[in-house]
């Protein structure tokens, strides 16, 4: 699990040591990409606690959502029809479910430490 939090912590800390900017044109593609990565890295944090985690899937989950949102921006920016506005709903639906799923799970291992110190 810590594996995440600490891919997380580095890439939060090089995009504030790094000088680099993305135009303006292509800001709203790297949003929706970025938001496809962050339901990844949830859905992999999720996972792992379950024991479910699987390196191949959160890879190619994490690349192919990325690319797979962007890809959408820009084929409706080229339709003029907003269908990013599907990849902003559906990522931002999954990433929100899955921060549900780690609040549950971390409200419950807080439960059963405090029942275990009790019991002491």
């Amino acid at each position: 699990m810590w594996l995440p939090i600490l891919g997380i912590i580095i890439g939060i800390i090089l995009g504030l040591i790094l000088p680099w900017q993305i135009p303006t044109n292509y800001a709203s593609y790297m949003s929706i990409a970025v938001l496809a990565a962050l339901d990844s890295v949830f859905g992999g944090i999720r996972a792992s606690m379950e024991n479910k985690f699987k390196t191949d899937i959160f890879i190619s989950g994490f690349f192919g959502n990325a690319f797979l949102a962007a890809g959408l921006a820009y084929i409706g920016d080229r339709l003029d029809v907003p269908i990013y506005l599907a990849a902003i709903f559906a990522f931002g639906n999954r990433l929100f479910q899955n921060f549900a799923a780690l609040r549950r799970h971390f409200l419950a291992y807080l439960r059963r430490r405090l029942d275990d110190h009790e019991e002491k």
